[in-house]
């Protein structure tokens, strides 16, 4: 009998639960996840110099995923499932009312599906999970949205989880004339920082506990599938690296890619962190964070001033809920003072607010470890995932107040259209949860209210747990726009 990812957590999988002291709560302090270490030798932080992924433009954008290696890890080489043999995959770039063309020519030994996270895309080329294939296939984004920092990545049912791990992954970013307009940093003072965490096997490869025979890993044990935490941190695909920086202002769009770990990121010596964009695009007015937390699947458009710092400071992002290896990002180096030519100005946009007076009805969606039969499994109300069937069929135009309701850490992802945080247990949201979101940190024994509005097309989509591990065993809905 072939065991399956949403089948393992059986009499097996307990016990496997109940041995990593999860119990009732199922979750650490701050990450539900178990850790990897890695018995490969690992480099010294801040020796590796800051890698930025390539980017791509134009209506038509091809890109081919295949096995290669990378050298991640200084003198060894990685086998990476690559978007065109890179690790993260190379930037596309798009323009906002402007329709692009991306094929993607799956030449991997498995199938994959590419989801848009992020993406306002028709049903069709939104990436669902049980569509996965070998060969090439286009996906058509119409660009019916403003300018966001979005990212693509694999969505193969009940795989995610480790072929996001093997690498694919990568940023997309739209970009409008209301942003341009600004006189935010841009040129090479406009960074992305893709967060990932990774353990490595000694001969430098990924060591993940696959339940996949082709991907397993000798002597990775098969238990982890509360989420997979490693223990390097990965910026752009290099482990603790080193940027140098001049002494003005950088701006850095922060994705945390990684399958299950969360964040919480600050500068040392200490420096804010000036969040003038979300997963949806700007904010109305920047928002200043000393600590910042970021969920997996989050993005955080951020300003870094290092005006204040003297030619020689070295300034760490850090993490500050890490724990050894994992309690440091990268490091920047202020190597010079230059001239200033960019501002944070004190509006930043407008955005229409969702009023959930006008909500045309209310949803509870609850996202928990429950029995199914002789096996526990995360699943959303209570049910296995049907990607056959629907649970929700709003319609579009029309806004409704979604309840979010956890029993340990679930990140949750909406497909197809942003949301809005209106409230936390009852209370305000946080200060990480302003502007338009399409994932939001959802913690141990909380409910988060939000305003959804669906908008543009009809058919098929998902909101699901995006701790990767929770996604392939079964922690996924569907829902139906009509």
């Amino acid at each position: 009998m072939r065991v399956t990812r949403r089948g393992f957590l059986g009499a097996a999988g307990l016990a496997g639960l109940a041995a990593a002291g999860f119990g009732p709560l199922l979750a650490t302090p701050n990450q539900t996840a178990e850790l990897l270490r890695s018995t490969a030798r690992l480099p010294e932080p801040f020796t590796v110099p800051l890698p930025v992924p390539p980017e791509v433009t134009g209506d038509h954008v091809r890109i081919t995923q295949r096995l290669t290696g990378i050298e991640i890890l200084p003198g060894l080489r990685t086998p990476v499932f690559a978007y065109d043999g890179r690790f993260p995959g190379p930037t596309v770039v798009s323009r906002s009312g402007r329709p692009q063309v991306v094929t993607h020519d799956n030449q991997l030994p498995v199938p994959t599906v590419v989801h848009l996270h992020g993406g306002h895309t028709p049903p069709e080329h939104d990436g669902f999970p049980t569509e996965a294939a070998h060969g090439a296939r286009d996906h058509v984004y119409p660009g019916t949205q403003r300018a966001a920092t979005l990212w693509y990545h694999d969505h193969r049912m009940d795989f995610t989880g480790p072929q996001v791990y093997r690498g694919l992954l990568g940023l997309h970013l739209v970009r409008d004339d209301e942003e341009d307009a600004l006189p935010l940093p841009r040129g090479d003072r406009e960074i992305p920082l893709v967060i990932t965490d990774r353990a490595f096997a000694e001969d430098g490869s990924f060591a993940y506990p696959s339940l996949d025979p082709a991907l397993r890993v000798p002597g990775v044990a098969e238990d982890f599938m509360e989420g997979v935490l490693g223990d390097v941190v990965l910026v752009n695909g290099a482990p603790w690296p080193v940027l140098e920086v001049a002494a003005v202002r950088y701006r850095f769009r922060i994705l945390n890619a990684s399958n299950a770990r969360r964040y919480l990121l600050a500068l040392r010596p200490g420096a804010p962190l000036v969040q003038i964009g979300s997963d949806g695009g700007l904010l109305e007015t920047p928002v200043t964070h000393a600590e910042l937390p970021v969920a997996p699947g989050e993005r955080f458009d951020v300003v870094a001033d290092f005006s204040a710092f003297a030619p020689g400071t070295e300034v760490t992002l850090r993490n500050l809920i890490g724990d050894r290896t994992t309690s440091d990002v990268m490091r920047f180096r202020v190597t010079r003072r230059a001239a200033e030519d960019s501002a944070v100005p004190p509006v930043l946009s407008r955005i229409e607010r969702l009023d959930p007076a006008r909500a045309a009805r209310t949803r509870e969606w609850r996202f928990a470890l429950e029995h199914h039969g002789d096996h526990r499994m995360w699943m959303v109300n209570g049910d296995r995932f049907d990607p056959d069937g629907s649970d929700a069929d709003p319609v579009l135009g029309r806004t409704e107040v979604w309840r979010l309701v956890s029993d340990a850490h679930h990140p949750v992802h909406v497909h197809l259209s942003p949301f809005q945080v209106l409230a936390r247990r009852g209370g305000p949201p946080s200060p990480a949860d302003a502007g338009w979101k399409d994932t939001v940190d959802l913690r141990p024994h909380e409910y988060l209210d939000l305003a959804v509005r669906f908008t543009g097309y009809a058919g098929r989509y998902v909101l699901h747990c995006h701790n990767l591990e929770h996604e392939d065993m079964a922690m996924m809905a569907t829902f139906t726009t009509r």
